[in-house]
């Protein structure tokens, strides 16, 4: 059995002690990590090889996106793409020793028109997971793991009024399509949906400007854990951790929680 996470932690200075609760707490042999926001040479490495993580894989930079991969297991093979011409440190993957390969994502937020005509930050969106599509067609029929931070609600039950958000960044017409063409062209599966069941209200994402967001769960899906074939026969549990949510000074999203 593996236990492996996800987490948008917006910030991982802020974050650190919540990031390494988790891992002891729920005995991870590894997390991804999104948005942490700190340039690689001042990356809290050494304190996640005292915890037991000392295979890591650091992507980042000063003040903005950024993701990472910090591991029990060694690397049998590691990298990073640069996604529609920008390199703002939004992807790494490695590969494991069983010859499980992990994608760690941070796809754009878009902006606040879901216009690319309009705007330029949504119309890079659009361009990334074009390049997503690709990335994962080319890996179809390989036991892999597609996880992180889409930044798309793409079913209508992923966001907390779906008639009222359709107009919004995040769960537009065009952005479902694309993760929906996404899904199909890897054969993926959403684990976490599969799981939690199809009429479900199953969100990760509170945002911090409405403050009763939380208590009213007026939440949005938008960190997902998509999986080839051959990896989701062995999914035993996908399972998002709200209770992160209500720690003091928490990030706006929350774990999953993958056991495979």
């Amino acid at each position: 059995m593996m236990r492996l996470a996800t987490w948008n932690v917006n910030g991982i200075r802020p974050r650190k002690e919540q990031i390494l609760a988790l891992l002891q707490d729920e005995d991870l042999d590894l997390i991804a990590l999104q948005e942490t926001k700190i340039a690689d040479d001042i990356f809290p490495r050494q304190d996640f090889i005292e915890a037991g993580y000392a295979h890591q894989l650091i992507v980042g930079q000063k003040a903005h996106h950024g993701v990472a991969i910090v591991s029990r297991q060694p690397f049998a093979d590691q990298g990073r793409r640069v996604f529609a011409g920008i390199d703002d440190k939004r992807h790494a993957w490695v590969q494991l020793e069983n010859g499980l390969r992990l994608h760690c994502l941070y796809v754009p937020s878009g902006g606040d028109k879901p216009d690319p005509e309009i705007n330029l930050k949504f119309a890079h969106k659009m361009a990334f997971l074009a390049e997503l599509k690709e990335a994962v067609t080319a890996e179809k029929g390989q036991a892999s793991l597609w996880m992180g931070d889409l930044n798309v609600a793409y079913l209508d039950n992923d966001t907390w009024d779906h008639k009222k958000n359709r107009r919004l960044v995040g769960h537009s017409d065009g952005e479902r399509a694309a993760l929906k063409d996404i899904i199909a062209a890897g054969d993926l599966v959403d684990a976490p949906r599969v799981q939690a069941g199809a009429e479900a209200r199953l969100f990760t994402w509170w945002g911090y400007r409405y403050k009763l967001s939380v208590e009213k769960d007026y939440g949005w899906r938008l960190d997902h854990v998509l999986a080839t074939q051959s990896v989701a026969k062995n999914l035993k549990a996908c399972i998002p951790l709200k209770r992160t949510r209500l720690q003091d000074s928490p990030s706006d999203h929350i774990p999953i929680i993958v056991e495979i």
